[in-house]
């Protein structure tokens, strides 16, 4: 999934709780999997950000001098106008893009 062209909203959006049960039937393992889903996206993303911005570090900084420069600053500003991973991952579940198993049900069916 690509975040960067994701059509989640920037802001947080009222969603029916029984409709979001109807894939798991339950609200709090609907809960768990977004929450899920929520930290890869977010554990993806600041990797993306560490990546870009060490391209613009300068190698001779000292403790006493630490200066950003425009790039990181504009590399910055647009991850922070990125919809949130929470918002992405709701997203991504109501629209049924989500894999996801629980274990423990397999294993009782069994």
């Amino acid at each position: 999934m690509d975040y960067k062209k994701s059509n989640a909203p920037l802001t947080t959006t009222v969603h029916d709780l029984v409709e979001m049960a109807e894939q798991t039937g339950n609200i709090y393992e609907t809960v768990a999997v977004i929450s899920k889903r929520a930290n890869q996206i977010a554990a993806e993303m600041k990797s993306d950000l560490e990546k870009k911005l060490q391209e613009f570090a300068s190698l001779n900084d000292n403790l006493e001098e630490i200066s950003e420069n425009r790039e990181q600053i504009e590399i910055s500003r647009y991850y922070e106008k990125l919809p949130k991973p929470t918002l992405i991952a709701t997203q991504e579940y109501m629209e049924k893009k989500l894999a996801f198993r629980n274990i423990a049900k397999e294993k009782d069916e069994l």
